[in-house]
């Protein structure tokens, strides 16, 4: 059996399902929330505050601002893939009738000003910067865990040139592994009925996988499937080397070209052929019965890493902007930082069908309304 090639293509377009006749057959259908809207809301906010406490403490990092919009020039905005099929919203601010005007794009994730804002608070190796961000990605297809509004933990931490290796990543994917495992059962002290034998709790201990070994478990399934078998097997994985072409001529995953490293060759750590020292935390959620990302994270390019990662990409001209000469000229920390889906976490932990149970957003009436047949309130 072969793969389809415009199967895999589109395995690789984006996020989201695509298609809401597609969707109602996934909602669940015998759904009814643990919690009620009140004790939903005190749980956000209480498993929120455990998880920045202890994400702070595990990495060594302090709460920071965040900014919601940024200058077009700047260039630290996050594309959040290479092929370009995903763009901010950008507005102009005419400012003084236009005499001192700014072009101005909301932050998709603050993925690339972190980094620049390590140097700002003067954060030295093996310290770092965590942030309550929240974004706008216009580009979705808004279903039961994409939306249009993004909130995250966006933490960066400081590094010294030895640690950009697997040992390390591995090593801090562990620490925010215990943060969120320590967090659901946080939750479960403060609300005894989420506590259900339906729905297991997260492992203790997190599977790391290769890219490249869970495309030779599956070698004919694209990216998608690929992660539905693995997590039958392994409930919860960090899949590392995300970015790099496979065997088959795809990558994993499309990532962006300027922010996590994923082409540096690892392959005298893993023994095989193998590249990039990034990757995502994927879980499998008991409720929607599918597989859920949690975090996407990664070791940051070098001056040297960036421009074969912009060449590869054909993107060369972004090596003029503010962010790329920053790094180009070693003028920002080595680093590694990622992003925690605030909401994709909360809805793990508080046993939930949908990312509007947890957030206040837009949805289309299409969804508000298959949402109720099932049971699904989504906040308004």
């Amino acid at each position: 059996m072969t793969t389809n090639v415009m199967d895999k293509r589109a395995d690789l377009a984006g996020p989201g399902i695509g298609d809401y006749t597609e969707l109602e057959k996934i909602l669940p259908a015998d759904y009814h929330s643990l919690l009620t809207p009140r004790e939903t809301q005190q749980a956000i906010t209480a498993v929120k505050r455990y998880i920045e406490d202890f994400l702070c403490k595990e990495l060594n990092l302090m709460m920071v601002e965040v900014p919601l919009i940024v200058d077009v020039e700047s260039g630290v905005n996050d594309m959040l893939d290479r092929d370009g099929s995903r763009t901010p919203i950008q507005f102009h601010i005419s400012n003084d009738r236009d005499k001192h005007p700014v072009d101005a794009q909301v932050v998709q994730a603050a993925t690339k000003w972190k980094r620049v804002a390590l140097k700002q608070f003067n954060c030295k190796p093996g310290e770092g910067i965590n942030t309550d961000m929240r974004a706008v990605r216009k580009d979705y297809f808004l279903d039961h865990d994409h939306s249009a509004y993004v909130d995250q933990w966006d933490w960066e931490r400081a590094i010294e040139p030895e640690e950009r290796n697997l040992a390390f990543l591995k090593m801090i994917v562990n620490r925010i592994w215990k943060v969120i495992t320590g967090a659901e059962r946080y939750a479960q002290e403060l609300f005894p009925k989420l506590k259900d034998p339906r729905f297991p709790n997260l492992p203790e201990q997190l599977t790391f996988l290769q890219a490249e070994e869970i495309l030779d478990m599956f070698p004919d399934l694209p990216r998608k499937q690929r992660e539905t078998q693995i997590l039958q097997r392994y409930p919860a994985v960090f899949i590392v080397g995300i970015g790099w072409p496979l065997k088959d001529g795809y990558p994993h995953e499309m990532r962006a070209a300027d922010y996590d490293d994923w082409i540096t060759d690892t392959g005298k750590e893993t023994g095989k052929p193998t590249h990039g020292l990034n990757g995502d935390i994927l879980v499998w959620n008991h409720i929607t019965k599918r597989r859920h990302e949690l975090t996407s994270m990664g070791i940051r390019v070098t001056a040297e890493t960036l421009k074969m990662q912009l060449e590869m990409s054909k993107q060369l001209d972004f090596m003029k902007l503010p962010y790329h000469q920053a790094i180009l000229n070693h003028n920002i920390p080595l680093s590694i930082g990622g992003g925690i889906g605030q909401s994709r976490t909360l809805m793990q932990i508080l046993r939930k069908a949908h990312l509007g149970e947890v957030s206040v957003t837009v949805w289309p009436k299409v969804l508000k309304e298959m949402c109720a047949k099932k049971n699904i309130f989504v906040l308004e």
